[in-house]
């Protein structure tokens, strides 16, 4: 985990938002805008055996796995409530190590560059999934549940979530499209 205060643009520190962040922060925001962040693409990859799943039936959570970019949101906080947050979210997010805490640079809608904290999968972690094929991930969300809630849930709400940002990832379209519509291997006829 990198240490340091990270650098801020109008005394804001930054955080990018990817999942359950952009709609679901869980403290006061100074700033909420969109954002990409180069090198990491979203990416149901994490399994998941406590928001979204539990030992016995893991589920699937989105986590940043390299290559390519990401458009999420930049969240900005005050310089004097950064301990205070990350806080939170390294409680929130670090729940197992499968994430690492870095200083990444992301562009903001202005196209201005701040540092931001950003939580990233770790691909040597035995939680780490990778970019699994369709059915799987489908096979997977579908009935897992933790203490977050549903996982089914968790999926469709991100994927409103980035409709409504414009952000298009046709990975989760058609994850989500999977999970409401007939299961793999039938024809959605009736009897």
């Amino acid at each position: 985990m990198s240490e340091g205060a990270a650098p801020t643009r109008d005394g804001l520190v930054w955080v990018f938002g990817y999942g359950s962040l952009m709609w679901k922060p869980g403290f006061s925001v100074e700033a909420f805008e969109p954002a990409t962040l180069q090198g990491y693409h979203r990416s149901l990859c994490i399994r998941s055996q406590h928001w979204r799943g539990t030992a016995e039936r893991t589920g699937l959570v989105l986590g940043l796995a390299p290559t390519r970019h990401c458009k999420g949101r930049g969240i900005g906080i005050t310089k004097a409530r950064e301990a205070e947050v990350l806080a939170y979210l390294d409680e929130r997010e670090l729940v197992t190590a499968v994430y690492e805490r870095l200083r990444l640079p992301l562009v903001l809608l202005d196209g201005s560059e701040v540092e931001a904290w950003a939580y990233v999968a770790k691909p040597d972690h035995d939680q780490f999934a990778g970019d699994l094929p369709l059915d799987e991930v489908v096979a997977t969300v579908k009935g897992a549940e933790g203490i977050g809630g549903r996982n089914d849930d968790y999926v469709r709400n991100t994927v409103l979530h980035l409709r409504e940002m414009g952000i298009h990832e046709p990975r989760l379209e058609a994850v989500l499209a999977a999970l409401e519509g007939p299961p793999f291997g039938t024809d959605g006829g009736g009897i």
